[in-house]
C-alpha cells in the first residue's frame, strides 16, 4: 500500500518528462500486447460503445431537426469520422499523449507539467484554476458515465422481453455494485476480464457495418471532410443541433488520456490504431449507409445492422460491453485523485499499488467508494438512461476545451512550438470543441445542470483544501520553527531539557524545521531521547529502489549529539514502511546504532479547529477542518507498531 502521507516528499521530477519521454513504468518489450488487451477493456469501453446511441440520438434531437437525407446524412457521417479523428486520434492519442507527467496522463498531468516549467504567478493561477475546474468536470463525467452506461445496458433486456421493464432498476444498482466491488483487484485484472469481451465487441462492430458499406459504398463519400462542411455551411442550424449528438461519439476521450498511466502510452496507441479506430469508423459508415437505403432505421440504426436472428444475442453483448464502458473513467478517476493529491487539491488517501510492474495501476478505495453512492443515487433518481443523456456532453465538452488550453500553453511556453503549428490546432481542434460546447449549453436546463453541480461542488473541496491547507502550514511553519536553533537549545542548554535514555523516530517531511512532536516533548516534559532519527520518505518514479540505494544518513548536530537525519526513497510498488527503511540504515553512522524493536514513533499530528479569525469564510473552515480529520491514517500509511506509536503535536485555530 502507498500513500501520500505527511512524512512524505512528492516524486522527484524527472528530467524527462514531457513529449516523447520513457519513464521507467512504460511497458517494456513483452508487455505491450498483454497491456493494450487490457486497455481494450478498461480505456475504450465508453468510447466503444457509443454506436449503441450516438446515431440514434443525432437523428431524433429536437423533433427530427436532423433528416435522414443523402445530404444530412452523409454530412452527419463525416462530421463523426472527422470528430474521432481530430480529436481522438490527432489530439489525445498522437499529440497529448506525449505530455506526460511521469508516465500519468489527464489534465492535471499537464497541470503538474506547467508548474514545474512556467514562471509568474499569474500564470501559474491561471493554469491551477483551469486544473481544478477540469478535474471537476472530469469527477462529474466519472459520475454521470457508470449510471448511463449501465443503465442503458440493462434497458437492452426490453428488446428481447418488454415485461422485463421493471427489473431494470434493480438490476443495474445489483451489477453497478459489482463493478465497484471488484475495483479492489486492480485496473489490470479487470482488465484481463473485460479484454476479451472487447475484443469480440469491437469485431461485432466491424463485421455489423462492413454488409452495408459493401452494399452501398456510396456512404464512403463521407470520408472527405467537405462533406461535413458543406453540412455546415449549407445549413448552419441543424449541423449546430447534430453536434450535440456527434459529441457521444467521442465520449471517453479524456479517460483514454487519465488511463495512461495504467497501460502506457504505447499500448493505448496499439489498441486504438489497430482495433478501436477502425472498428468504430467501420460500424459508423454501415449505419450511414443503412439510413441512405432505408431512412426508417434512424428509430435503431445500430441494432438493426443485425440480422433478426442476431438480436437477442446481440443485446446480451453490448450489455456486457456497455457495463464495461464505466470502468474507463472509474480507472481515471482513480489517477485524477492521485494526482490531485499530489498537487495539493484534495487531503492525504490511502492508494493501493495493484501492480508490480506498472505504477499507474492503482485503487483509491475512498474515491471508489464515493463514486459508488453518487451512481447509485444518480441511478435510482433518474430511473432512465433517457433522463441523462442530457447531462453527458457538458462535463465531457468542457473538459476537452480546458485540457486544449492547457496543452496549448505547454506546447507554446515550454515546448516552444512554432505559433503556425498552435494556430493550425486551435482552427483544427479548438474550434471544433467549442462547437460540441455550444451544442451542449443548450441543454443545460433540461439536465446539463447534473454535471455543473458536481463540479461546483468538487470546485469547493478543491479550494478549501488549497486554501486551508496554505493557512495551516503557515501557522505549522511558525510552530515548528527552525531546526538548528532547537538542537542549539538542546545542546547549550541541559539544565532545561534532560537526555533520557531511548530511541525516538520522528517521521518529518523535511530536514528544516522541527516536528513538532519532538518540540512539543521538549516543552512539555523538558526531556529528549539520547538519540533522535528524523525520518523523510520520497517517492521516486521508478517501480523499485534496491536496498543498497534506498536510504541516506546525514548527522544533524555535531558527533556524539545523537541527532540523524534518514532519507528513504521509495519506488512506486515499494511499500512507505518506515521501520523497514529505518533497518536497512541501522549501524550506518553511530547514532544508528540502535535496537529498532526499543524504538518508540512520535507523530506529529495537529488539531485544526474552525474557530479562529483567518481570512476563510466559517464554511470553508469547517470543510477544511472535517477534510483534513478524515484523512488516511499515517499509523497504517507506514507501518508503525501501535504500541510503540505516541501521537503528538498541537491545536491550531483557522
Amino acid at each position: 500500500m502507498t500513500s501520500e502521507g505527511e512524512a512524505t516528499a512528492p516524486a522527484a521530477p524527472s528530467s524527462g518528462s514531457g513529449a516523447g519521454a520513457e519513464h521507467a513504468h512504460r511497458p517494456r518489450g513483452g508487455r505491450t500486447l498483454p497491456l493494450a488487451l487490457g486497455a481494450l477493456g478498461i480505456v475504450f469501453g465508453d468510447i466503444g460503445t457509443s454506436p449503441l446511441y450516438a446515431m440514434q440520438t443525432v437523428f431524433s434531437l429536437e423533433h427530427n431537426t436532423v433528416q435522414a437525407t443523402r445530404g444530412d446524412v452523409l454530412g452527419v457521417i463525416s462530421m463523426v469520422v472527422w470528430s474521432i479523428t481530430l480529436v481522438v486520434s490527432m489530439k489525445y492519442v498522437a499529440l497529448a499523449m506525449r505530455a506526460d507527467n511521469d508516465g500519468e496522463g489527464g489534465i492535471l498531468a499537464l497541470v503538474a507539467l506547467l508548474r514545474r516549467h512556467l514562471h509568474g504567478t499569474r500564470r501559474l493561477a491561471v493554469v491551477m484554476a483551469m486544473g481544478v475546474l477540469g478535474a471537476a468536470l472530469f469527477y462529474g463525467d466519472a459520475v454521470i458515465t457508470p449510471a448511463i452506461s449501465v443503465m442503458s445496458a440493462i434497458e437492452g433486456l426490453e428488446v428481447a422481453q418488454p415485461s422485463l421493464a421493471e427489473l431494470v432498476l434493480p438490476l443495474a444498482v445489483v451489477v453497478l455494485s459489482g463493478l465497484f466491488v471488484i475495483q479492489r483487484w486492480g485496473t489490470g485484472v479487470v482488465g484481463k476480464a473485460f479484454g476479451p469481451v472487447m475484443v469480440l465487441w469491437f469485431a461485432v462492430l466491424l463485421v455489423l457495418g462492413l454488409p452495408h458499406i459493401v452494399m452501398n459504398p456510396e456512404i464512403l463519400e463521407a470520408l472527405s471532410p467537405t462533406y461535413a462542411v458543406a453540412f455546415v455551411l449549407e445549413n448552419p442550424f441543424i449541423a449546430f443541433v447534430a453536434m450535440g449528438g456527434v459529441v457521444l461519439t467521442i465520449t471517453g476521450a479524456e479517460a483514454l488520456y487519465a488511463d495512461m498511466g495504467h497501460f502506457g502510452a504505447r499500448s493505448i496507441r496499439l489498441s486504438w490504431y489497430l482495433v478501436v479506430f477502425p472498428a468504430l469508423a467501420v460500424n459508423y459508415l454501415g449505419q450511414g449507409a443503412m439510413i441512405l437505403e432505408d431512412p426508417s432505421v434512424v428509430s435503431n440504426p445500430f441494432f438493426l445492422l443485425a440480422p433478426s436472428w442476431a438480436t437477442l444475442p446481440l443485446v446480451v453483448l453490448a450489455t456486457v460491453a456497455t457495463v464495461i464502458a464505466s470502468q474507463a473513467v472509474i480507472s481515471g478517476a482513480f489517477s485524477v485523485s492521485r494526482q490531485a493529491v499530489r498537487l495539493g487539491m484534495l487531503p492525504r488517501l490511502a492508494v493501493r499499488q495493484t501492480s508490480r510492474e506498472e505504477g499507474g495501476q492503482i485503487y483509491v478505495p475512498v474515491m471508489n467508494w464515493i463514486l459508488f453512492v453518487g451512481v447509485i443515487v444518480l441511478t435510482a433518481s433518474f430511473g432512465s438512461s433517457s433522463r441523462l443523456a442530457a447531462a453527458y456532453g457538458l462535463a465531457v465538452t468542457g473538459t476537452l476545451l480546458l485540457t486544449s488550453a492547457l496543452f496549448l500553453l505547454l506546447a507554446k511556453y515550454v515546448w516552444r512550438v512554432e505559433t503556425w503549428k498552435v494556430v493550425v490546432y486551435v482552427v483544427l481542434v479548438v474550434a471544433v470543441e467549442l462547437t460540441f460546447l455550444g451544442a451542449n449549453m443548450t441543454k443545460v436546463v433540461s439536465g446539463g445542470w447534473l454535471p455543473l453541480v458536481i463540479a461546483t461542488f468538487v470546485v469547493a473541496l478543491m479550494t478549501t483544501w488549497r486554501r486551508g491547507a496554505e493557512a495551516l502550514h503557515a501557522e505549522e511553519r511558525v510552530l515548528e520553527g527552525p531546526l538548528p536553533s532547537f538542537l542549539r537549545i538542546v545542546r547549550e542548554h541541559p539544565e532545561f531539557i534532560r537526555r533520557v535514555p531511548g530511541v525516538a523516530v520522528f517521521p518529518h517531511a523535511n530536514a528544516t524545521t522541527t516536528p513538532l512532536a519532538l518540540r512539543a516533548n521538549a516543552d512539555f516534559n523538558q526531556v529528549v531521547h539520547e538519540r533522535v532519527v528524523l525520518v523523510q520518505i520520497v517517492n521516486e518514479n521508478v517501480p523499485h529502489i534496491r536496498h543498497v540505494d534506498r536510504v541516506e544518513v546525514d548527522d544533524l548536530g555535531d558527533p556524539g549529539d545523537g541527532f540523524v537525519h534518514v532519507t528513504v526513497h521509495v519506488g512506486f510498488t515499494d511499500s512507505q514502511d518506515i521501520p523497514k527503511g529505518l533497518a536497512l540504515a541501522v549501524g550506518m553512522t553511530p547514532e544508528l546504532d540502535i535496537d529498532l524493536d526499543e524504538a518508540h514513533y512520535f507523530l506529529s499530528v495537529i488539531t485544526v479547529q474552525a474557530t479562529g479569525h483567518r481570512g476563510l469564510r466559517t464554511w470553508r473552515k469547517r470543510l477544511y477542518a472535517w477534510m483534513y480529520h478524515n484523512a488516511a491514517n499515517r499509523t497504517e500509511v507506514f507501518h508503525l507498531p501501535p504500541d510503540r506509536t505516541i501521537v503528538m503535536g498541537a491545536h491550531i485555530e483557522l
